[in-house]
């Protein structure tokens, strides 16, 4: 895998147009025996509607990019199989919880999620409630998954306006740092007391990253290399 490249921005060009996957429809039916197999390992899962992106250019302090829609099944076929559409990429959003000491807090996935085990900021696949004016509103996507993945709301936290835009190879992890009010002890506690209140929560443990010795490999190589560059800059 090529090192990441980290791109500053503050703002965002995200267009959806109504774009036909040729690797979608080409091979649907192996899309289908694999979604079908990863079903039955992880019954959960479901084959909903998410949006990917295409001819990213970074221009100045802007990100613009033409996002699509296609099924969640495609998507994961597309990562599992290595990635064959190198055109496509994978441009989400992350909220960056930093705690008022200086804690990085991130969540441990469910195992009945497709990822399982990793360890990152809450985040998501955007999808179709993502869309605004026909274009992709990454901010909105950031809160909202935020908010389903822990329970905190915007009154818990304040965010930095520059996004910090992760390039390693087909993905795009779009970074923006959220200030909580409240120490790293504190901010694991009531995401644990919401977690406690949930049939079936996304995330199983939540992590503080106080330091490099923190970081683990289960950890994407997006999130640790910006957290290497938060660290640094202190």
């Amino acid at each position: 895998m090529t090192s990441p490249i980290i791109h500053r921005v503050t703002a965002f060009g995200l267009a959806v147009r109504p774009i036909v996957w040729p690797f979608a429809e080409e091979r649907r039916d192996e899309i289908a025996a694999h979604f079908a197999e990863k079903q039955r390992e992880r019954p959960k899962i479901w084959n909903g509607r998410v949006l990917l992106g295409r001819d990213a250019v970074f221009t100045d302090d802007i990100l613009a990019a033409t996002y699509f829609e296609t099924d969640f099944a495609s998507f994961l076929a597309w990562r599992d199989w290595g990635f064959p559409d190198k055109a496509v990429f994978n441009g989400f959003g992350m909220g960056a919880l930093r705690a008022s000491d200086g804690a990085f807090v991130m969540g441990e996935m469910a195992q009945h999620t497709a990822n399982a085990g990793r360890i990152y900021f809450p985040s998501g696949t955007p999808d179709l409630d993502d869309v605004m004016d026909g274009a992709l509103d990454i901010a909105g996507s950031v809160v909202r998954e935020l908010g389903e993945e822990t329970g905190l709301t915007t009154a818990d936290y304040w965010a930095e306006p520059e996004w910090h835009c992760v390039v390693t190879g087909p993905s795009i992890a779009m970074i923006q740092v959220l200030n909580l009010n409240m120490p790293g002890d504190e901010a694991r506690a009531r995401i644990e007391a919401n977690l406690a209140h949930e049939d079936e929560p996304e995330l199983s443990a939540i992590h503080l990253v106080r330091g490099m010795s923190d970081l683990r490999p289960s950890m994407p190589r997006f999130v640790t290399a910006f957290v290497e560059q938060q660290f640094a800059s202190r």
